[in-house]
């Protein structure tokens, strides 16, 4: 039995709204346990064998089925978690200056050389970006709502994502993978 995180996307924006408790009975009854869910934004882990690629396209179908749209799953095993918080894409320096927090758009699947060339391309002083395997990392200088930076131009290059921030990596994995 491998532990994972699925990071949906959507969830609890425009007129949709489901509860944490909604949402571990909806991933019990595909058959995973030990489920636990993270802030209301759609992040939930836990315990469940096969394989990541075959595990995904189920969660989503059963997602799509039990609530009626789809749900986009960005899914991570406990070492591909573990990797996204210890990785450190920008300098102290840089991370110090930033009013804006460390964001990570979780992708599904690596990029090409070529797309993430193009991706970081986007990158400016005030938006800074990094990509390591399938996440890419963007530092805004200030909040998101005030950057210039072209998400839709990254979702054609990069393909669909869901952004969370550093700091909820962070506390995903030390509450549950420590």
């Amino acid at each position: 039995m491998n532990r994972y995180v699925a990071f949906l996307r959507g969830m609890n924006l425009g007129g949709r709204r489901i509860t944490n408790e909604a949402l571990r009975e909806h991933f019990e009854g595909l058959g995973c346990e030990d489920v636990a869910t993270f802030r209301a934004s759609g992040n939930v882990i836990f315990a469940r064998a096969g394989r990541p690629a075959e595990l995904m396209s189920q969660l989503e179908g059963g997602l799509a089925k039990a609530l009626g749209y789809e749900v986009p799953v960005f899914l991570r095993s406990e070492k591909g978690l573990l990797a996204i918080a210890e990785f450190e894409p920008f300098d102290a320096k840089h991370l110090a200056t930033s009013k804006g927090k460390l964001q990570v758009a979780l992708l599904k699947k690596k990029p090409s050389a070529s797309a993430a060339k193009k991706a970081l391309g986007l990158s400016t002083k005030d938006d800074r970006l990094a990509i390591e395997s399938r996440e890419l990392y963007w530092l805004p200088k200030g909040g998101m709502s005030e950057s210039e930076l072209d998400l839709k131009a990254l979702a054609v290059l990069l393909g669909p994502m869901t952004i969370r921030t550093k700091g909820t990596i962070d506390q995903i994995a030390a509450r549950h993978f420590a």
